[in-house]
């Protein structure tokens, strides 16, 4: 018997007719969009809490406002990952939020012509001096040059002396990691202080309180995305993700099975990170944790998303690390993490990064926030990031398996007669449909030992509900080589 579903049976007028059944053809796969959740200026013209597609640099700045972190933090991303969707849900400056502040101060005017070299939150800002010049007369050169220089976050103006006063563009915690330093790549790039002149530099500081992300991630609705970047890695704005992507009402509960992960980014000490990492504990995000680069946390927490990306879309199950930061400034030598610390850093919830003798900054170890079970267990089983979205990859395959075949189905117990062709179902003849597309999967590198889940799997009808299939899918997701450990037992002879 035929399983037809529209085509009537009692039809007599010749000749031919064809119903087209698609649940044997899907191949689809699932768009996996990156999310920015980033303020922007009263100069933005996107609507605040309302989330949009990317549309290039020229519309970010326009989204966010010149120099908001909006439009900085989707320049990142595309420096990163330039293919692959990118939305973004914009926040304004949370009311009555303070904007950090900081100083540069030329103390000494200059006694040789040279160039003054200061970045701010990473950008180099080349200011020449000549020893004609008082430090008035630098200072208001440095505004000027500073003024004319696109996307930076902070303003400068020119104070008493050779006083610039900077502040952040957007108000919030967020203007505190703008990093001021001056001849960051030092003598080997010529950046050296000309002689005679004197520079100290009072950091950012002084923003407060960081926009309330409740309003804004309601406002997401169903919409699926993957890569989801807070800029933000404070108790308050990462409680609210957690809650967003829980397992019992979020997006990763039965009830919406949407998946992604968060990425975030903390500056800090070594202690100062612990405390981070060890106040969190989260299957659902992840923070890379570093301290004295000139690049701001919230484009490191953007640039490791979209790196992270553009391996997890081609295959979520390949290891992360070496992907690079592109855009992202190492630390200084002196101030980079040991190894001892970064191994500490991934026994207390925080990722780890590492840095290649051309200063290309790349991810060590990508792991997540969760590290103990419900009664405060050690629990290693969400460590990995790779293990979240391959797990995701498997379950969309799953669910576009059953909704593509079973959509209008007849259920019955196993035994039953009927025409070869009919539109029923088993329990057996799902069973064999699953072990197919664990088959499936396992040649292509998500999961592993099909004979053994076949064993396991249990398909049965419920107990109590006559319309009701359960299915116990015990998978075995695939590993990632990350330690090769080899003991190098060497002679000195071979007698």
């Amino acid at each position: 018997m035929i399983p037809f579903k529209h085509l009537p049976a009692n039809i007599r007028v010749p000749l031919f007719y064809a119903e087209v059944d698609n649940s044997y053809a899907n191949t689809a796969q699932t768009t996996q969009r990156a999310l920015v959740i980033a303020q922007i200026t009263a100069q933005g013209t996107a609507t605040p809490n309302v989330p949009a597609i990317s549309q290039g640099s020229d519309d970010a700045i326009a989204a966010g406002g010149q120099g908001s972190m909006l439009a900085m933090m989707l320049a990142m991303y595309r420096l990163n990952d330039a293919f692959g969707e990118v939305w973004y849900l914009p926040l304004k400056d949370a009311p009555g939020a303070l904007a950090a502040t900081g100083q540069v101060d030329i103390t000494a005017a200059p006694t040789a012509a040279g160039t003054l070299y200061l970045y701010i939150a990473g950008v180099r800002i080349a200011q020449p001096v000549q020893p004609t010049q008082t430090v008035a007369d630098i200072a208001a050169a440095l505004v000027a040059t500073i003024g004319v220089t696109p996307g930076l976050p902070a303003k400068a103006a020119a104070g008493t002396g050779g006083i610039v006063s900077l502040t952040a563009i957007n108000k919030g915690p967020c203007g505190n990691d703008i990093d001021l330093r001056v001849n960051y790549r030092g003598t080997p790039a010529g950046e050296v202080l000309p002689t005679g002149l004197t520079v100290s530099i009072m950091p950012m500081s002084g923003g407060a309180t960081a926009p309330d992300l409740s309003t804004a991630l309601d406002a997401l609705g169903d919409e699926p995305y993957d890569f989801i970047i807070s800029p933000y890695s404070d108790p308050i704005s990462l409680d609210a993700l957690k809650t967003f992507m829980d397992d019992v009402n979020g997006r990763w509960s039965w009830q919406q099975m949407l998946y992604g992960h968060v990425f975030a980014s903390a500056r800090g000490t070594l202690g100062g990170l612990v405390a981070i990492g060890t106040a969190r504990n989260d299957p659902h995000a992840s923070i890379m944790g570093f301290n004295d680069s000139p690049t701001p946390s919230w484009l490191w927490a953007t640039a490791l998303a979209a790196s992270s990306a553009v391996s997890l879309r081609a295959d979520p199950a390949t290891p992360l690390q070496t992907l690079p930061l592109i855009g992202v400034l190492p630390p200084p030598v002196e101030s980079r993490f040991t190894l001892s610390e970064r191994n500490s850093l991934l026994y207390d919830g925080i990722a780890t990064f590492m840095v290649a003798d051309d200063g290309t900054v790349a991810i060590e170890n990508l792991i997540t926030t969760y590290q103990e079970n419900a009664y405060g267990q050690p629990d290693d089983s969400y460590l990995e990031v790779e293990t979240l979205f391959t797990l995701a990859a498997l379950l969309r395959h799953l669910r576009i398996i059953v909704t593509s075949r079973y959509g209008r189905v007849k259920l019955a117990d196993d035994g039953t007669r009927f025409a070869a062709g009919s539109n029923i179902v088993t329990p057996n003849i799902v069973r064999a449909d699953l072990i197919a597309a664990y088959q499936e999967d396992e040649y292509n590198g998500l999961v592993q030992d099909s004979s053994v889940f076949a064993k396991s799997l249990i398909v049965e009808r419920n107990a109590t509900s006559p319309n009701r299939l359960d299915v116990l899918w015990p998978g075995i997701l695939i590993d990632q080589l990350r330690i090769f450990a080899l003991l190098a037992q060497f002679r000195l002879t071979a007698s």
